[in-house]
């Protein structure tokens, strides 16, 4: 049973190397599609010997705990439904130019690879490993930022390689820094890292390294996972990138560079109380969200109106691991969750919505649902998840935050999330209800769905309403 630990890492790579003889054909894409349901079905597999908060290993090198199983799903789910949804978007791509057949090959092999290194991250036993495949993400992913070629493109993959490259950097010297603490608290030098053996030496740990560590690794992290300061690759490299990367970094990244936050937390606040983490963890949701709302109340490109709405959420979840408590982690991965798979119905749409229009402004996109069912009903439902309102799991997820804020004496906290998460609200339905509703205008272009797109996108939209009425056997694991 264990084996299935490696299942989610060599899976993937090996759709790369397929992707790598064969280059971008549908066999290989198809692969890729495989290869994300498998880092699905092995955490859905997994997750049912780990619910009762039992631990799964291979040596010492893997690891999966309820943690590492939510966010297998969560890579399996935006995964499976993005590589799906490649497929056709890729050879509409082909089709209008706006890639040629070398950008499609380096795309069908990235991907897989993208994939491949979050699973890691998230099955890794050990601090150092996880930050080798969480920088691996960045070397994948900035060349699909710049998939397109254009200036747009290259600007953004240039500043999300200098912001999360020295965000890194910093998570690198709080590695380094975590490894001296933990060998001088007497753990072995092979094993100082692993994250068995720094719960087991967390007490021991010096309190001052450990305070200059946690600091250093809460702004690595949290550069990836789009908090302040460090968050301004992400509108840019959001907007830019292929929808179905777009969905990747937004729904799974951020949240996969968060959950090495919550690793780092169970150590950190076991060395040095809950109280260092929670001021950080705090500061920087709180902010987040301020900046996340205000510029949604502003924007006018819908592509980056819903890369402010992952900051936004991405806030939320911050200021949800700042309270600690059992509730706020079980409401937090359910958020996590379900953003992903809402994040992934608006972007694959704004994708076709982006094509047809060739243009991402959303003064240029009226009249969706009366002009595509499909397009307009699936971006419609992707909102209305990401607003939080019932029957979606969401509304569960965010009331669930706000009691858990509500019961870790953080009322002050919840108070100011709320207003900042009206105003980002307000905004969404202002901008969305213009796009949605509405006649079109005369000479609106034909909003094509290629078929694999759209077999994505209705398994996206039956996966919220599910989620949404019940979260099933994931309540246990939660």
């Amino acid at each position: 049973m264990n084996i299935l630990l490696v299942v989610p890492v060599l899976a993937p790579l090996a759709a790369a190397v397929l992707a790598a003889l064969l280059g971008w054909r549908r066999l290989s894409a198809s692969v890729t599609v495989v290869s994300a349901l498998s880092v699905l079905v092995s955490g859905a597999v997994i997750g049912l010997r780990v619910g009762s908060g039992a631990q799964l290993s291979v040596g010492r090198l893997l690891r999966a705990d309820a943690l590492s199983v939510t966010m297998l799903l969560v890579i399996g789910t935006v995964g499976t439904l993005a590589t799906w949804a490649s497929v056709g978007y890729i050879n509409a791509e082909l089709a209008h130019g706006h890639t040629n057949r070398k950008g499609a090959n380096l795309y069908g092999v990235l991907v897989p690879i993208f994939l491949s290194a979050m699973a890691l991250a998230v099955v890794a036993n050990n601090i150092g490993v996880m930050w080798v495949a969480i920088e691996a993400t960045t070397v994948a992913t900035a060349f699909l930022v710049g998939h397109r070629r254009t200036r747009s493109a290259l600007e953004a993959t240039w500043k999300y390689v200098v912001i999360c490259s020295v965000g890194i950097a910093l998570a690198f010297l709080g590695t380094v820094l975590l490894y001296f603490a933990s060998l001088h608290a007497g753990a072995p030098s092979d094993s100082a890292l692993d994250i068995d053996v720094l719960l087991t030496h967390a007490a021991q740990l010096d309190p001052a390294v450990t305070r200059l560590a946690a600091g250093l690794l809460l702004l690595g992290y949290g550069a990836k996972a789009g908090l302040v300061p460090f968050h301004t690759w992400l509108a840019d490299a959001h907007s830019q990138s292929p929808a179905p990367v777009s969905a990747l970094l937004s729904g799974v990244l951020l949240s996969v560079a968060f959950s090495a936050l919550l690793r780092v937390k169970s150590v950190v606040d076991l060395a040095l109380g809950t109280g260092f983490l929670r001021t950080g963890l705090l500061i920087a949701g709180l902010l987040t969200l301020l900046i996340a709302a205000s510029l949604l109340a502003v924007q006018t490109d819908f592509k980056r109106m819903l890369a402010y709405s992952s900051m936004e959420n991405m806030g939320l979840v911050a200021v949800a691991a700042a309270a600690g408590t059992k509730l706020a982690i079980a409401a937090l991965l359910l958020h996590v969750l379900a953003h992903g798979i809402g994040k992934t119905l608006v972007f694959l749409a704004a994708g076709q919505l982006q094509a047809a229009h060739d243009s991402t402004k959303i003064g240029d996109v009226t009249g969706v649902l009366a002009r595509s069912r499909l397009i307009g009903t699936s971006f419609a439902v992707g909102l209305v998840v990401l607003l939080g309102l019932p029957p979606f799991a969401m509304f569960a997820s965010e009331l669930s935050i706000s009691r858990a804020l509500a019961g870790a004496h953080l009322a002050w906290a919840l108070g100011i999330a709320l207003v900042l998460m009206v105003i980002a609200f307000a905004a969404l339905v202002r901008n969305g209800a213009r796009m949605l509703l509405g006649s079109p205008e005369p000479g609106s272009p034909v909003i094509s769905v290629p078929r694999s797109v759209s077999g994505a996108l209705v398994t996206g939209v039956i996966l919220s309403v599910a989620l949404g009425l019940s979260a099933g056997p994931l309540t246990q694991l939660f």
